[in-house]
């Protein structure tokens, strides 16, 4: 039995996938998460761009490499609770290129769920990011049984932008978030169960969504506590 399997006994996530013909979304296992972090430390937009509200992209080695690791460490914490944050990583045909996450905020009472995603600079313009968003909407909808997604992106994002509007989400509003420092105008977006029916494909296989989504909302026994 691998490490994984021994993990997913007790950690369903460890066990979850979304598999279409072109690409595979996984949790991550700590290999995973240093191949994904190489992928960061080549480049994930142009000099000049940040697409993210957070410069995380910016601060020097080896800190990022670190950053980007407990970062995604961290969002292991969160899958019993009610706030549950799951990312994945994007593989295809076999190599580590981005990752794709899936957040809600009281999921118990919303069943909505926000898409998040970043891929590597070097794989962009070949419709991954498409292909990876579309993954994480069938595990929404189908897998979690999610009655609403939103996702928001920096208005000048053109790559963002353009694979929501693709996918037929609807424009729902604007803000104003900061970005190093400055004002910068976010495009927000949403799209309800009748909205991905029609965009919903029969080739996207789900692995191991049952026993996740039964983690959420749930809370640790004080008693059983380490330590306790």
């Amino acid at each position: 039995m691998t490490t994984r399997e021994r993990l997913a006994a007790y950690f369903p996530a460890f066990a979850l996938e979304v598999r279409t013909p072109r690409l595979t979304l996984r949790f991550p296992d700590d290999d995973d998460l240093l191949a994904l972090t190489e992928v960061a430390t080549r480049g994930v937009h142009e000099p000049g761009q940040m697409p993210f509200t957070t410069p995380w992209t910016l601060v020097p080695s080896p800190f990022m490499e670190r950053n980007t690791l407990q970062f995604f460490w961290q969002q292991r914490l969160t899958l019993q609770g009610d706030t549950p944050h799951l990312t994945f990583v994007t593989v295809v045909d076999g190599e580590v290129v981005g990752t794709q996450a899936l957040m809600t905020h009281g999921w118990t009472g919303t069943r909505t769920i926000e898409t998040g995603s970043w891929l590597g600079l070097e794989h962009q313009g070949k419709g991954i990011g498409k292909e990876m968003r579309l993954a994480a909407l069938h595990l929404a909808f189908d897998g979690f049984g999610a009655e609403r997604a939103i996702t928001d992106a920096y208005a000048d994002n053109p790559k963002s932008v353009g694979v929501t509007e693709s996918l037929g989400y609807r424009p729902n509003g604007t803000e104003l978030a900061p970005r190093r420092g400055v004002p910068a105008e976010v495009v927000r977006y949403v799209m309800d169960r009748s909205d991905f029916d029609a965009i919903r494909r029969d080739d996207v296989e789900i692995v191991g969504a049952d026993a996740v989504v039964e983690t959420f909302g749930t809370e640790r026994d004080p008693a059983a506590e380490p330590g306790s």
